[in-house]
């Protein structure tokens, strides 16, 4: 049997001296790395996401990594502990990724930096494991599990080495970029457990391509998506008591980059950290589905052609809180983003946007604004659209979906909806989303007046009802599908 990287991380860390810590993590009985002492604070790594400069103050100081550590797994640095060690066929794949790592034979400079490695994770666990909170407690995102994964990354080195360990606050100087130009991007994603225990991830590629898009759009470093994986992976396995055995529970993945140079001034950081949190989460309607009515929104512009509304920034969320709060006061639970003088639909609070209309043949069109560079590509939005062409086709019959049905990302706007609404073409509006997979819509407020849409006795329509059961078939492994990707049998 081929060993799991956690096993080769505990053989190799044994092998080795101690050494002082190069984390960067306060607490957890690390040394502090030799050099000045900067003031630091702490902050858990869950304030990260949804703010985007402001409301931050402490996180984590990305280390340097020597250069030894950039050495072959032949050699007599540290990760010859490796070559020690029996090698699994992932082992392999990273040890002959390393091999392209290469210096320029005047200078000793590197001509190529480390991406991220695997078969270099460091595991720490916890001396203080808490206890699971019980299912029908847990608040969306409020409770966390015992482990985090850490990577931290340098414009001279690489990438550095992977780490779990206890969940606990990071630190960064006051000084981080961070903090003053939004330099932070996260991704959402969930592992399920399904009625045998066996644990996956949903399309977990699709958010490392998201991801890495987004890295590139505010100058933060690229990586190789399938060696994240890997770890979270390794993450999930770890703490995999955490996801609870009810229907509708998961456990929630919020991977999070960020710059991390202690330095002022706009320019792309040479320091940042990616790290890796997971918090269990109930289902979203725990009581059944819920329309929920949405004010279309003019006052406020969510993003504009050549922002940054197609990327999963931090920056994206922070703006949109007021304007949230302003749709409560009027009684709608969310904004319906509307843009130009034209009053295109862009999405739902921070959801994507899906209408299906009545066509005059008799058929149903699912409709969805195209990737203009103002809406955020989702997996879900991506999920529900290949679900639904493949039906259309005939490649993959979904059950109870129309068979008459036409799938379009076109422009959509908010006159068309009213107008389908008050002559009866408007068969159903709604979002979609990580979090809640399929949010029906029932009312939209515009212009001083109420838009009101069919829904289903469950809250439901005909195209959205028979798309979510699918959807969360697959998530849940009753329905089979290569979206799944498995974690632990």
């Amino acid at each position: 049997m081929q060993p799991t990287l956690e096993e080769v991380a505990r053989a190799r860390c044994s092998r080795r001296p101690a050494q002082p810590s190069q984390s960067g993590v306060a607490g957890h009985g690390h040394r502090a790395p030799a050099g000045p002492v900067r003031a630091s604070t702490g902050v858990g790594p869950s304030q990260f996401h949804s703010s985007s400069v402001a409301t931050m103050s402490r996180t984590l100081r990305s280390s340097r990594l020597f250069l030894s550590r950039c050495k072959p797994a032949t050699s007599a640095g540290r990760l010859g502990y490796l070559s020690q060690l029996p090698a699994s066929p992932a082992q392999n794949v990273h040890t002959r990724r390393q091999s392209t790592v290469t210096r320029d034979p005047m200078t000793g400079e590197f001509t190529s930096l480390p991406d991220i490695e695997p078969s270099r994770l460091e595991i720490e666990r916890t001396q203080n494991p808490k206890k699971p909170p019980p299912p029908s407690g847990l608040v969306f995102g409020h409770t966390f599990t015992d482990h985090m994964l850490t990577i931290p990354w340098n414009a001279s080195t690489g990438w550095g080495t992977p780490k779990i360990q206890p969940y606990g606050p990071l630190s960064l100087e006051p000084s981080a970029t961070v903090f003053h130009y939004a330099q932070t991007l996260f991704e959402g994603l969930k592992a399920y457990r399904d009625q045998n225990g066996k644990v996956t991830l949903f399309r977990p590629d699709m958010n490392m391509k998201r991801m890495n898009s987004s890295a590139k759009r505010i100058a933060l470093p690229a990586f190789n998506g399938d060696q994240v994986i890997e770890l979270m992976k390794e993450l999930i396995r770890l703490d995999k008591h955490w996801i609870p055995n009810q229907p509708g529970y998961s456990l929630y993945i919020r991977p999070t980059l960020i710059g991390s140079q202690p330095a002022l001034g706009i320019a792309p950081p040479n320091e940042a950290l990616l790290f890796v949190i997971c918090s269990p989460v109930g289902p979203y309607y725990p009581q059944g589905f819920k329309p929920v009515a949405l004010y279309g929104t003019t006052e406020y512009t969510r993003a504009f052609p050549g922002g940054i509304g197609a990327y999963k920034l931090g920056a994206n969320y922070a703006p949109g809180v007021v304007a949230q709060k302003d749709a409560a006061k009027l009684g709608y639970v969310q904004n319906l983003w509307l843009h130009g003088p034209e009053h295109h639909i862009t999405e739902v609070g921070t959801m994507n946007a899906f209408a299906v209309f009545k066509r005059p043949d008799g058929s149903a069109e699912l409709v969805t604004p195209p990737l203009d560079g103002v809406i955020l590509p989702g997996v879900t939005r991506d999920s529900v659209l290949a679900l639904a062409r493949d039906h259309a086709s005939g490649k993959a019959k979904v059950p109870d979906l129309p068979e008459q049905l036409v799938v379009s990302e076109r422009p959509m706007t908010m006159k068309e909806v009213k107008d389908a609404a008050a002559s009866g073409r408007l068969l159903e509006f709604f979002g979609t989303g990580t979090a809640a997979v399929i949010s029906p819509v029932d009312r939209i407020g515009y212009l001083g007046e109420d838009v009101h849409i069919p829904t289903g006795p469950d809250g439901m329509g005909p195209v959205s009802r028979p798309v979510w059961k699918q959807l969360v078939g697959i998530q849940m492994g009753t329905v089979a599908h290569p979206w799944s990707v498995v974690v632990t049998e």
